[in-house]
């Protein structure tokens, strides 16, 4: 059965595959974004050229901060359910940032929570982050985790919409899932991503910047796993549920920097300065809630995702 789904973010990592997975299933898409040059703005628009000319797609070129806006998107589309990835995101950039990323991701996320209110919009699915979980000493990282410690406004945000999220379905009804993701990378990675910047870095012979000496550990997740959690949440109303969505396999960054080496034929160039207070030593999905609830199956490893990655950039940045 074909249904109507918005796209927050849809010219970017999460967004455009989400899309892309969406028209493929034969559903209408409206994406948003509103193409800003926190990053490459071409890129941004490569990554719409995947689905743009698509029959069933529209785009809207506006900012979620523009309450008015948003409900008149809403009312005109009547959506089954929305996909809000549309975000200030990185840890660090947000350091000294709360005022941009309270704006944009808690204001924000509000106008898109009151437009689906007012329209009846069935499902919203919120792209929430693994680093909510903060220096959690409990590992693998689970839900149930209090997470009310975040290192930076970044997560600070995304845990306020989580709460506000279930304060829209306690009052409304409204089914709402946040799913915290877990260091995606892959094809159309942004610049600002460690993936993109190692593999970057490694091409033009210039020095990284490689945390405690690479002895840290992230839960790197392919972006096509990320893609499919969404779209499995859009399709499953659930009430009111906090999800993680990673692969569950933490790995060494020493070693992730060493497959990218590999990948590229080059050398790193390496500093190690010790992680900032921003920085938890390791991430690591319990993704068993996901299986359960969503039937989630992450099937990409890191050693395939990489590879994908690295002839997504080589085709777009060097070829």
């Amino acid at each position: 059965m074909s249904s109507t789904f918005i796209v927050t973010g849809v010219a970017g990592l999460v967004g455009s595959h989400v899309a892309e997975q969406l028209l493929r299933e034969g559903h209408t898409v409206v994406g948003i974004d509103n193409i800003n040059d926190y990053y490459s703005v071409p890129q941004k628009l490569q990554n719409l050229e995947a689905v743009k000319q698509h029959v069933n797609f529209t785009f809207y070129d506006d900012d979620i901060r523009e309450g008015e806006k948003m409900l008149s998107i809403f009312e005109k589309h009547q959506p089954d359910g929305v996909a809000h990835l549309a975000a200030m995101a990185n840890v660090r950039y947000s350091i000294g940032r709360s005022q941009l990323y309270s704006d944009v991701n808690i204001m924000g996320s509000v106008n898109l929570l009151e437009a689906a209110r007012v329209t009846h919009t069935n499902t919203f699915v919120f792209a929430s982050t693994s680093s909510v979980y903060g220096h959690t000493k409990q590992l693998p990282f689970v839900e149930t985790d209090t997470c009310n410690e975040p290192l930076s406004a970044y997560p600070a945000s995304k845990k306020a919409i989580e709460l506000m999220g279930y304060t829209y379905h306690n009052l409304h009804e409204m089914n709402f899932t946040a799913l915290r993701f877990f260091s995606v990378y892959g094809k159309r990675a942004r610049p600002d991503m460690m993936p993109f910047m190692v593999t970057d870095k490694l091409v033009r012979g210039e020095t990284i910047t490689l945390f405690n000496a690479g002895q840290m550990k992230r839960d790197w997740t392919y972006v096509g796993d990320i893609a499919a959690g969404v779209v499995a949440a859009l399709k499953k109303p659930l009430g009111y549920e906090v999800i993680n969505i990673g692969r569950g396999e933490p790995v060494l960054m020493a070693d992730f920097v060493g497959m990218l080496e590999e990948l590229t034929g080059k050398k790193a160039k390496l500093e190690t300065p010790p992680a900032p207070a921003s920085e938890p030593a390791i991430t690591f999905a319990n993704i068993g809630k996901a299986r359960e609830l969503l039937g989630y199956d992450p099937t990409t490893p890191v050693e395939i995702g990489l590879k994908h990655m690295w002839e997504w950039y080589r085709d777009m940045y060097i070829d």
